[in-house]
This record gives structure tokens, C-alpha cells and sequence, in this order.
């Protein structure tokens, strides 16, 4: 199978050499060649930095750690810092866990390291820990209001006021408020990541946040279709399914 003029010029931009034919699969590698660097990188109203900002943190959720490595490097001839690639991989940590996040940024080091970039990076810390909380409502009550407070204080004991602090101390405001990326672009990456994993509850909050954060649906269905050939269909379709049912205000048509 031959590759389309567009799948090789857009593949040699991102990595740098002419797309190479695998000698053992060489067919199913020039498939999907062709959808993601023919077709999805020509479709939308993304850039090739978005694109590969969203690729490496859709591939670092999946922990799919090969690839992860490659679309560093492509990230960065994209046009990323190594600052905005750490921030992207960092953000993961909030959804999959320490474990795969750990695994992920080892894998982005070592391709970081291969390009003669020195680590460790700077500091993107903008707040103390004792600043954290009142930064991360500051960024947190726009977007989401006190809905998260609202259920969780129903837990029992201490839980009904720790769990609520975790996500508004912790999540906004150790992650946040870093420099490296604004919330806007934090907020779509959340979208993808949760849509890697099949989150659908939490998806459909961060869908509205993204669009409050200043994403429009357009730039969201753009995002999720990018990450589609890495996620796969069912999870990518989910999550467009729950696109296509809010406006730009963030409203979903069933709370409407």
C-alpha cells in the first residue's frame, strides 16, 4: 500500500526522516500511517504543536511507553518546550495515578535526554504549599462551582471534608497554578485523558469546564478526534457522542 503525499510530508515534518516500510507488517503500518498523519493531522483547526502536545499526553495515559518516547521527540520538533511536554505528562497524574505517571515522565526523560536537553528541568511551582488550597479554589469555583463539595461531604467522618481538599489543594492547586501551560490547554488535555480511559462521569464535568476554561466545542471535537487512532473508536466515540449534546456556554442538552 502506498503512502499519500500528505501522510509522508506531515510524518518527515514531525520525526525528521521519510516514513520507513516495516518489514514484517509493512501493510498495517502504512494504514495507519495514512489515517493519522495523511488524514486526522489534515482535519480540524489544530496545529501540529497541539496535535503532538495532545498525542503525548493521550499516549502517556494509556502508559503506552514506546510511542511515548517518539512523540516526544516529534513533540518538540513541533514546536513544544520540553517545559510544556512535562507539564502535559504531569497533568496525567491526577486521573491515572502515580504509578503510570512515574513510568510516563521516565520515558519522556529518556527522550528528553537523547535530544541534549539537560535535566533536571526548572521549577514551574507558582504557589506554597500552604497557598495551594485558596489558589486551586481560586482556579476550581469559575469552572466547577462547589458541586465536588456538595457530594463528597456526605462521606463519612473525616472523609466528607478531606476528599474535597484533595481535589481543590491538590489537583488545582499543585497542579494548576504551574507554569508551563495555561488552564485552558490543562483543561483540554483533561478532556482527552478522560476520554483515554472511558471515564464518562467525570468527562462530561470536564467537557463543560473546558468550555468555561475558554475551549470551544470546535477546538474539543478537534482534540478528541486527534486522539482517536491512539485511544480507538469506542472510547474516542463516547466521548464525542457527549460533545455533540452540549453548546458553548457548557450546558448539556439533558440538564437543559
Amino acid at each position: 500500500m502506498e503512502l499519500t503525499k500528505e501522510a509522508r510530508e506531515t510524518y518527515k515534518r514531525l520525526f525528521g526522516a521519510d516514513p520507513q516500510p516495516d518489514k514484517r507488517d509493512p501493510e498495517l503500518l502504512a494504514i495507519l500511517q495514512n489515517e493519522i498523519f495523511g488524514e486526522v493531522f489534515s482535519t480540524g483547526v489544530l496545529d501540529d504543536k497541539q496535535r503532538e502536545l495532545i498525542t503525548v499526553t493521550a499516549i502517556a495515559a494509556l502508559g503506552q511507553l514506546p510511542q511515548l518516547k517518539a512523540h516526544t521527540v516529534a513533540a518538540l520538533r513541533a514546536g513544544n518546550t520540553p517545559l510544556e511536554i512535562r507539564e502535559a505528562v504531569y497533568s496525567c497524574a491526577l486521573y491515572i495515578g502515580w504509578p503510570r505517571t512515574l513510568n510516563a515522565v521516565g520515558a519522556m526523560d529518556e527522550a528528553f535526554e537523547s535530544q541534549g536537553i539537560t535535566l533536571p528541568l526548572e521549577d514551574a511551582a507558582t504557589v506554597s504549599v500552604d497557598e495551594r488550597e485558596a489558589a486551586g479554589a481560586d482556579i476550581q469555583a469559575p469552572l466547577y462551582g462547589d458541586e465536588v463539595k456538595a457530594v463528597f461531604s456526605k462521606l463519612p467522618g473525616v472523609f466528607g471534608e478531606f476528599v474535597p481538599h484533595q481535589l481543590t489543594a491538590d489537583s488545582f492547586g499543585y497542579f494548576y497554578t504551574r507554569r508551563g501551560l495555561d488552564v485552558k490547554t490543562r483543561e483540554m488535555l483533561s478532556v482527552v485523558i478522560l476520554a483515554a480511559m472511558g471515564a464518562a462521569t467525570q468527562l462530561k464535568a470536564h467537557i463543560s469546564g473546558a468550555l468555561k476554561a475558554g475551549n470551544s466545542l470546535l477546538e474539543l471535537t478537534a482534540a478528541l478526534v486527534q486522539a482517536l487512532p491512539y485511544i480507538g473508536i469506542p472510547n474516542a466515540f463516547s466521548a464525542l457522542a457527549l460533545i455533540a449534546n452540549y453548546d458553548e456556554n457548557g450546558s448539556h442538552e439533558a440538564y437543559r
